[in-house]
């Protein structure tokens, strides 16, 4: 059921606008100046998201955690409630890639194809960043994925037209990512720009 309902969301996205203007996809999206990597531990709540495989069995209160590991790398852990209401979780370790900004990192998860090896290429780069660290966007290099994350299960409106700014000046078109419900928070599955 959930696919089809992200398919015909994803069309009427599309129908909507295609891509918004923003730099080419060669120049990649630009990270934020610089990642605190201590601040930006502890637990995310993904509140908006574009469509990934992975997430389909995610019904509600889909969230990520970050805590250094003894190599000193992030562990993460991905949980999330799913539409048989039981809790599905994943594990697996970041590793910043980029010591200039700390803000593109390898995101791994063990026996997941293409994302098993613990050291590649960036494919977690945040984009845009709250100032007091509350809400986030990430996407990847080819900005196929993209995440808006918030430390509360909501945003106020001006949060959310910042994340849709940054959302467009990372190359991407807010249509694309869908609302993911949330506990205390959006409780649809709507098109980031029709809210």
């Amino acid at each position: 059921m959930l696919a089809g309902v992200v398919s015909a969301l994803c069309a009427t996205a599309l129908a909507a606008g295609g891509s918004a203007a923003a730099p080419s996809p060669a120049d990649g999206p630009a990270p934020v100046p610089r990642l605190e990597l201590e601040r930006y531990l502890g637990t995310w709540r993904q509140l908006a998201a574009v469509p990934q495989y992975f997430d389909l069995d995610c019904a509600r209160d889909t969230q990520a955690s970050y805590a250094l590991d003894p190599q000193g790398d992030i562990a993460v852990r991905n949980t999330c409630t799913t539409w048989a209401n039981t809790r599905n979780e994943i594990n697996g370790t970041a590793t910043v890639n980029d010591r200039e900004t700390g803000a593109q990192l390898h995101v791994s998860f063990p026996g997941v194809p293409t994302q098993d090896r613990r050291e590649g290429p960036t494919n977690y780069i945040v984009t845009a960043l709250g100032p007091d660290y509350s809400w986030a966007v990430v996407t990847d290099p080819s900005r196929i994925s993209g995440f808006v994350l918030a430390r509360a299960a909501s945003l106020d409106a001006d949060t959310w037209q910042q994340a849709r700014t940054a959302i467009t000046a990372a190359g991407q078109n807010p249509c694309l990512y869908l609302t993911s419900p949330t506990t205390g928070g959006e409780s649809r599955i709507v098109p980031l720009c029709a809210g």
